[in-house]
């Protein structure tokens, strides 16, 4: 039973990681203002918008892929970014000068732990096992 809530809510985590992919594709100023930050002009808006709209449909379908197929593989991926994202905020706060922003990081590192514990846990059933109860 647990194993199914928390598929449950790993795929709930990556369909809104989607969400908020197809929100970079159809309404990025509303997204990049969520996010704190100004929707930027010219060929900083093709990067701002492609590499956000790609990091989260990214992360979102290769969850999803996870929560399908029961490989912990595809959920090493969107660890990694979710983890290299709040690594790398901390290091622009200590480096660069930026606001240290913890509520984004939080977010970042609790999906992180996570997926690492729902992966090991719902990876652990056999493929003929899904939905025998």
């Amino acid at each position: 039973m647990i194993n199914k809530v928390l598929r449950l809510m790993a795929a709930l985590a990556g369909i809104l990681f989607l969400l908020i992919g197809l929100r970079w594709v159809i309404d990025p100023g509303g997204a990049a203002l969520e996010l704190g930050m100004p929707l930027l002009d010219g060929i900083g808006r093709s990067t701002q918008i492609g590499d956000m709209a790609a990091f989260f449909l990214t992360i979102g379908s290769l969850v999803l892929a996870g929560v399908t197929t029961l490989k912990k593989v595809w959920f090493y991926p969107p660890m990694m970014l979710l983890g290299f994202a709040a690594i790398v905020r901390v290091v622009a706060w200590l480096v660069h000068g930026a606001e240290l922003a913890v509520s984004l990081i939080v977010v970042e590192l609790v999906s992180t732990a996570f997926l690492f514990c729902a992966s090991i846990r719902i990876c652990e059933e056999k493929p003929n096992e899904v939905g025998a109860h």
